[in-house]
């Protein structure tokens, strides 16, 4: 996910400052990793400088002085480029489960007990997921946001039945190279 894009995103909807800006986006991707302060207005900075966002001004309030920004017209063509902008499917997905089987085997150690530990782990956030959705009061984003996650899980835990089922040869591929 492109902080940048769906930073500007929410400028979109009116000058904002970063406070602002970061609860917006803990609230909006409620699955995603939260952002740092530090990285909305590291963000904002870079924003400004590439001409996509602007200062709108700056106000205390009775507090701390927050600078509020804005999306300028470069930024929202910026932003409507990016968000027409199809994402190529990968060739190949970086498999860090993979990863730690092929090294299970390099190293003689358990890459059954491995994958069955995985399994477990993936099945626990999958329930974790799974109450998420039910729980009353879920928002539609929270629904969907924990679905595209489950079905990730999904596919992993296919992938891990396969690989489980394959060990023997995939082990002595790896051991003859």
């Amino acid at each position: 996910m492109s902080t940048r894009h769906i930073l500007l995103g929410l400028l979109a909807t009116g000058p904002s400052h970063g406070y602002d800006l970061k609860r917006r986006h803990d609230e909006r991707f409620p699955q995603a990793r939260p952002l740092a302060y530090g990285q909305v207005y590291t963000t904002l900075q870079r924003l400004v400088r590439d001409g996509l966002a602007e200062v709108d001004g700056t106000a205390s309030e009775g507090g701390p002085e927050r600078t509020t920004y804005r999306v300028t017209g470069e930024g929202t063509h910026e932003l409507a480029r990016w968000a027409g902008e199809i994402a190529p499917p990968a060739p190949f997905v970086a498999n860090e489960i993979f990863a730690k089987v092929v090294v299970a085997i390099l190293a003689g150690g358990d890459p059954d007990a491995y994958l069955s530990a995985q399994r477990t782990a993936h099945m626990e956030r999958m329930r974790e997921l799974t109450a998420v959705k039910a729980a009353k009061g879920a928002d539609l984003a929270t629904v969907l946001s924990a679905d595209y996650a489950l079905n990730h899980l999904d596919a992993d835990l296919r992938w891990m039945s396969t690989t489980a089922a394959r060990l023997t040869t995939l082990t002595a591929e790896v051991d003859a190279a």
